[in-house]
């Protein structure tokens, strides 16, 4: 009995352990990925809050669809109404959905306008360059850091030092991740080199188009360390499939040491900055 008692709370230390290590995308997936952004955290509200609409509705038009299949069907019902209108029907039909709409209009808008208007002024920013199919940052510091961001294939896990699938996951890690500190009002500015693409990283509510020729910008504040994934979230080209997004969160002064190691040095800053990351377990992987 002690030998099974304590296979269990193994088993559950394992999967508390694996839990805080990673939040991936799982098999069949109806909800969003863990919000890292107050963003993020007011979109999941008004998906849920919208729910409280929608399955409602949804039930009522099936029980109505239902009522009238069955009670006005040809052999029960011979001889049709030729009733031209009804006002009281008329009334709710038409006021109802005008209701319903203002209660999911108000919110909408009270959400499109924080997305749209940064409560305070960026203290970093990031240009996102789309290529097919990789992409390349380049912080806009006075000693501007460029550098080049690809899927990392499978061959190159070992030198990279991500053997780990649970924290680098497959066809979602990448070679240079972004770094950026936690609390931190980031600007991104997004384009595209070639074709139009997409940046986006569910986990922190934003998503936008990248056009050739066009900058777009969005802006994000991770309230959480870790390691986040996104995807190029517009078709654009055979290889769309291979284009992820990986944004790493930490403390200012890991992001301060890593910014100046950089520099000099990427794939050593990289490094440095897995080991003292990787050891915390401070994994999110949120995939869209």
């Amino acid at each position: 009995m002690r030998k099974i008692f304590a296979s269990a709370v193994a088993a559950a230390a394992s999967l508390a352990s694996v839990a805080a290590f990673a939040a991936q995308p799982v098999d069949w997936q109806t909800n969003f990925q863990p919000a890292a952004t107050g963003i993020m955290e007011q979109i999941t509200w008004f998906e849920r809050y919208t729910l409280w609409f929608i399955v409602p509705i949804t039930l009522l038009v099936l029980v109505l669809l239902a009522y009238c299949i069955i009670k006005f069907r040809a052999s029960a019902n011979p001889t049709p109404s030729r009733t031209s209108h009804n006002t009281l029907i008329e009334v709710i039909w038409t006021v109802g959905p005008v209701v319903i709409l203002l209660f999911l209009a108000v919110p909408s808008f009270q959400l499109l306008t924080a997305q749209y208007s940064p409560p305070e002024e960026a203290k970093l920013t990031i240009k996102a360059t789309a290529n097919q199919w990789n992409w390349d940052y380049e912080y806009q510091t006075e000693e501007p850091l460029s550098f080049n961001s690809a899927m990392l294939a499978e061959a190159d896990r070992p030198a990279a030092g991500k053997e780990d699938k649970a924290a680098y996951p497959r066809l979602l890690a990448v070679d240079n991740e972004v770094v950026v500190p936690v609390g931190t009002m980031v600007r991104v500015l997004v384009t595209a080199s070639d074709v139009i693409h997409a940046f986006a990283m569910p986990a922190f509510g934003v998503k936008t188009d990248a056009v050739p020729g066009r900058i777009n910008e969005i802006w994000f504040k991770a309230d959480k360390e870790g390691l986040y994934y996104g995807q190029c979230s517009e078709l654009c080209g055979k290889d769309h499939a291979y284009m992820p997004i990986a944004i790493r969160v930490v403390s200012d002064a890991q992001y301060n040491t890593w910014l100046a190691a950089a520099k000099s040095d990427l794939p050593g800053a990289n490094k440095a900055l897995m080991a003292e990351t990787d050891g915390a377990a401070k994994i999110a992987a949120a995939g869209n």
